[in-house]
């Protein structure tokens, strides 16, 4: 590029201090960014991507951060010079920011509107009523449906792609320079997804802005991008035009970021992970069409495990001033079967009622009508004793093993504890050999059963959650978004762990998620929920590839498959 950089980053160096020691996370990087581009930095939890962009910002912790050297130079002058008065004025009006979780950014006490109206009565000198029609405005250019009762709403009032919207439009309130988004889609459904990154690209054409678009996602990234920075372990490994780097990656560990993700166009038998690209040992093989349907004629020719009969779940509002309730229905009318061995996906956008379905069917939240069945004996109202018994064959896997670890246990007192309640094995020192075993056998090591859960990784976390879930010997798994909130290619380790058990141990499945080239690579058979509702249920590459809804074609158009 001919042009001069409104943003160039020069010899970054960062470090963290923990008690006497200095952990450097970013490496003297370098990278530009250029008027009225978007540039997309992509690589995993702890690459230092976000780090860099925190730098920019000058939102570094003050206390335990230390930049050792390097430039931050915007139109030519230093932001490491400035003093924290220039930065604030920097923030929001120059270079703004969008984060990866709005409802924790947004403030909860405050309507969306009066949010976006500080911003603009903090950094322009417009009145207050002007202001709110700015902000109206703003909220019609990021497509939030009502704008005027929108701006009354507070955050917990609306859906998560919404709440992104209004960071959306506090970000591009005062016209920045530079918009940087941090992992802005990571928790949203495909479809709202494919909205915010369309909506992403119109504004920065509008407005003429410099884009820098942050990802774990590669394929993601490769839609909105003209330029790719591949970060690793607090380096630059790659960087170039984004078709150059997508379709010709020169450097292994972009190849894995790229290769890790499911594909839809064939069915490998194992996901390859940054590690068997690092090693060259990727293994493709590929399940074949007549495989799988042998697979599937063993499976089907059974009797079901588990049979979900016209099941349904009422949610009521509180009554109102005239003592009306409000009816919603949130598992309308809900029929299928699963069987033994099998993996049936579940999918739908936030809100279809699939976790529902799912808390319904484990009865941590009652249905109000329909019946269940476990292997043909009716389950639907079982005594508390019963259906303590039944927890046992029925588990879950959340989506957030950190929240659903006890902080004060360690891991081998979290895995045995449910050991302990449903009188497996005959003493503890049974239960700790067992627990053991489970660790090594989802990856850990015996030496983790005396730590706790803040000492792991995101992933390892998962890997627990896992091992806690597995430890007493269900039969039917809910994976209720399960791998959502993990990187790539830990996400590939974790998928291809499931299946290893599920195979070691005979498990059989229920795998919710909004991400839909996950669940093909899982399901045999894939079922998708719209508004409470069955809208389409098949084998799972039979849906894919000829899709009968109109709502299920366009789940499976708005998933990022790269250039």
């Amino acid at each position: 590029m001919n042009k001069s950089p409104v943003l160039s980053v020069q010899n970054l160096r960062v470090a963290f201090q923990s008690n006497t020691t200095l952990n450097e996370v970013l490496h003297g990087i370098s990278y530009d960014v250029f008027p009225n581009e978007i540039l997309g930095i992509v690589g995993e939890s702890g690459s230092g991507k976000s780090v860099a962009s925190l730098a920019i910002m000058g939102l570094l912790p003050p206390k335990n951060s230390v930049i050792s050297s390097g430039e931050i130079l915007f139109n030519s002058e230093d932001i490491l010079n400035y003093s924290q008065k220039q930065l604030e004025e920097l923030r929001g009006q120059k270079i703004a920011m969008i984060f990866q979780e709005p409802m924790s950014a947004l403030n909860p006490s405050m309507n969306c509107g009066k949010q976006v109206e500080e911003i603009l009565l903090q950094h322009t000198n417009i009145t207050k009523k002007t202001a709110k029609e700015e902000v109206i405005r703003l909220f019609n250019a990021v497509k939030i449906p009502e704008p005027e009762s929108s701006f009354k709403k507070y955050p917990h009032e609306i859906s998560g792609g919404q709440q992104q919207r209004v960071m959306i439009a506090m970000a591009i309130a005062c016209k920045p320079d530079i918009l940087i988004a941090d992992e802005p889609t990571t928790a949203l459904d495909v479809t709202v997804q494919k909205d915010i990154i369309s909506l992403l690209k119109t504004l920065q054409k509008e407005f003429k802005m410099s884009v820098i678009f942050i990802s774990h996602d590669l394929a993601l990234v490769s839609e909105i991008a003209d330029r790719i920075l591949v970060m690793y372990k607090g380096s630059i490994v790659e960087k170039g035009e984004t078709k150059t780097v997508f379709k010709n990656p020169e450097e292994d560990y972009t190849k894995a970021l790229i290769g890790a993700r499911p594909t839809l166009k064939s069915r490998l038998k194992q996901l390859p992970t940054i590690s068997d690209f690092l090693s060259n040992t990727i293994s493709k093989s590929i399940i074949s069409k007549t495989d799988r349907a042998k697979k599937h004629e063993e499976i089907y020719s059974q009797a079901p495990l588990m049979e979900v009969i016209n099941l349904e779940k009422t949610y009521f509002s509180k009554p109102s001033f005239f003592g009306t309730k409000t009816a919603f229905k949130a598992v309308d009318d809900v029929s299928f079967k699963v069987y033994p061995g099998e993996t049936l996906g579940l999918v739908g956008e936030s809100g279809c009622g699939k976790s529902t379905l799912g808390k319904a069917i484990l009865q941590l939240d009652k249905a109000t009508a329909g019946t269940l069945k476990y292997k043909g004996v009716d389950i639907t109202n079982l005594s508390k004793k019963e259906l303590r018994s039944l927890r046992k064959d029925i588990q879950i896997i959340f989506q957030d093993p950190y929240a659903s670890l006890n902080p004060r246990l360690t891991v081998g007192a979290a895995i045995m504890e449910p050991m302990n309640v449903h009188k497996l094995f005959s003493s503890d020192e049974e239960r700790k050999a067992k627990t053991i075993e489970i660790l090594e056998k989802v990856g850990l090591e015996a030496s983790h059963f005396d730590r706790y859960p803040h000492e792991f990784s995101g992933g390892q976390r998962q890997r627990i959650g896992i091992a806690r879930t597995i430890a007493v010997q269900p039969t039917l798994i809910i994976c209720d978004e399960s791998v959502s909130a993990l990187d790539i290619s830990v996400q590939a380790q974790v998928l291809n762990l499931l299946n290893s058990l599920k195979d070691d141990y005979g498990f059989t499945y229920i795998f919710i998620s909004h991400d839909l080239s996950v669940v093909k690579f899982m399901s045999d058979q894939l079922m998708v929920m719209n508004q409470g509702k069955i809208e389409e249920i098949g084998e799972a590459d039979a849906i894919y590839e000829s899709p009968q809804k109109v709502y299920t074609k366009a789940l499976i158009d708005a998933i990022p498959k790269g250039l």
